[in-house]
């Protein structure tokens, strides 16, 4: 784990954004960055430890912000439809890219990609490349993704260029995290009997574990180069919500079922290839079926 550095962390309130921070503030000065509509959270980071600076990314203000960190993590993210796209490009593309311009004497930047870059696969066990095809999907309950992490992607690779910058951008899978996450609204879902809508009837994802997320941020790190350099950031084994929804019935006794709903132009499924990374980071070491079924018996049991 990286010790005595100075790291800011974009996007602190976020699923992956407050537990980094948190693990991360243990033995760093950590700087987090987030509108904080909600004082309880901003409260909760900064009882972590985290020194905290409320500020609008797409506004490309850092007045506040120091321009001297070691290592910088930019986990912000903007979701919304396409008539929110201007935004989104203000948000996700050019305040990223000023925030680099800013921080641009860190050793190493981390841009949190994602795996909605990529172009659909007819199939549904493909494991998807580095190299493969991106920025030709669609998602009508997140449509400015697509479009804004490929701008992401390419602001950060110009600013590792332009400012002589070292960069890796990892691209997330599903993260399983304490929190709003895929596994827990799947599980959520199955505990209180509710369909779970899936775009095939073989909907694979590779999750990672938030402990392995912050396990792997320090050789990501390592890894930065310039031009920058690009990865999967997923977990080694490849589970499809379908088999989610078969664990956590049987485990319940409830009998949820899965309705598979075709969306033109989404991806059918979700997995990606480790390889990369695992040269890299090593294996993950969290176990997705053993933390699944933490998860049911926490749940189960009424704890969030």
């Amino acid at each position: 784990m990286i010790s005595g550095e100075k790291i800011l962390v974009t996007g602190v309130t976020g699923t992956v954004g407050a537990p980094v921070a948190k693990a991360l503030a243990k033995d760093n000065e950590v700087w987090g960055l987030a509108r904080f509509n909600d004082s309880a959270k901003r409260a909760d980071i900064e009882a972590a430890g985290v020194i905290t600076r409320a500020v609008d990314i797409g506004a490309g203000d850092f007045s506040q912000v120091p321009d001297d960190f070691t290592y910088v993590l930019h986990l912000n993210w903007m979701r919304g439809p396409l008539d929110q796209l201007q935004e989104a490009i203000r948000t996700n593309i050019e305040g990223p890219g000023l925030l680099m311009q800013h921080t641009r004497k860190a050793k190493a930047t981390l841009v949190a990609s994602s795996m909605i870059i990529y172009s659909p696969s007819a199939d549904p066990e493909h494991l998807f490349t580095e190299s493969d095809c991106i920025g030709n999907a669609s998602y009508a309950y997140n449509a400015t993704s697509p479009y804004s992490k490929a701008g992401l992607e390419a602001a950060a690779r110009l600013c590792a260029r332009a400012f002589d910058m070292k960069v890796t951008i990892a691209r997330l899978n599903t993260v399983f995290a304490p929190g709003n996450c895929y596994p827990t609204m799947i599980m959520n879902s199955v505990l209180n009997e509710r369909p779970v809508v899936a775009p095939h009837a073989n909907n694979v994802h590779s999750p990672i574990h938030i402990d392995d997320i912050i396990a792997q941020i320090e050789p990501l790190l390592d890894a930065a180069l310039n031009p920058a350099f690009i990865v999967n950031w997923g977990g080694d084994q490849h589970v499809s919500v379908q088999e989610w929804v078969r664990l956590a019935n049987e485990w319940s006794g409830k009998s949820a079922e899965v309705q598979v709903m075709p969306a033109p132009g989404a991806p059918i499924a979700n997995a990606s290839d480790p390889a990369l990374r695992q040269s890299i980071t090593g294996p993950c070491k969290k176990d997705f079926h053993t933390e699944y079924r933490k998860l049911f018996e926490s749940m189960s049991a009424g704890t969030p």
